[in-house]
């Protein structure tokens, strides 16, 4: 059983982010896909190591960089939730 559930936005999030970077290179849409899974791994293990953007939402989620990308998450659920992963060059994301 998994440590973390990845909600539908993020899901899609997630397909996103291998087309469109598949464009170019399959190998490196697989291993940025790699990055974020493994960061997520290690955020189910520390959960409050991520910081909060009150500029970007409430103090509830938190936030864990990875290249371009902010996985965006809530530490006090269990699995832990994983509510977005967003390229920082986007608009405010939506957060549900």
């Amino acid at each position: 059983m998994s440590s973390y559930i990845l909600a539908p936005l993020a899901r899609e999030d997630l397909r996103e982010i291998w087309d469109r970077i598949a464009e170019d290179d399959f190998d490196s849409a697989d291993r940025v896909l790699e990055d974020i899974r493994s960061a997520i791994v290690n955020l189910t293990k520390r959960p409050l190591m991520g910081h909060v953007r009150r500029d970007l939402a409430p103090p509830e989620y938190r936030f864990w960089p990875v290249y371009s990308y902010l996985i965006i998450y809530r530490p006090s659920t269990s699995p832990l939730e994983i509510v977005r992963v967003w390229h920082g060059a986007q608009r405010q994301p939506r957060l549900v």
